[in-house]
């Protein structure tokens, strides 16, 4: 992979407004559980291995299941998630894939009937840090120390 800008050394000062508002929708009260959810699975939707690999290694360490994480990009059709976390993960969707979606009012309204109007505010929120996450690691190549080949 070729190596481009580090962005953190770049620009210091928007990467800490962006980890002020990370902090912010980590700490306002939604579930450990359903924030690893949201944020694995937008960047399994946006193929970011950087956040891929730090977020199964918190999910994993929050205690979150490896058939749930295994079954991820398969929601839909497991019984391993709850409503309100299937909810969570088709507003997810329904924002990482934004030009395709439109925001379906169905994942809209599915939202609203699982969380309250602040949750679903900073349920929206954390679902746009993520993508600028993911697209921040995908747009300059970031390379998480645990990505490299073995010799096996």
């Amino acid at each position: 992979m070729e190596k481009r800008l580090n962005a953190y050394q770049a620009n210091p000062e928007a990467i800490a407004a962006m980890a002020r508002l990370d902090a912010h929708v980590r700490s306002c009260g939604l579930e450990e559980s359903l924030i690893e959810l949201v944020v694995t699975r937008a960047s399994q939707i946006n193929g970011c291995a950087y956040c891929l690999h730090m977020h199964t290694s918190d999910a994993r360490a929050a205690g979150e299941s490896e058939a749930r994480l295994y079954l991820l990009s398969a929601w839909r059709e497991s019984a391993l998630y709850t409503p309100r976390e299937k909810a969570a993960l088709g507003w997810t969707e329904a924002l990482t894939r934004l030009p395709d979606t439109g925001a379906p009012t169905r994942d809209y309204e599915m939202g609203l009937a699982h969380f309250s109007e602040r949750e679903f505010v900073d349920l929206t929120l954390l679902i746009g840090v993520i993508n600028a996450w993911n697209r921040l690691g995908v747009g300059f190549r970031n390379v998480h120390p645990n990505d490299v080949a073995s010799e096996n």
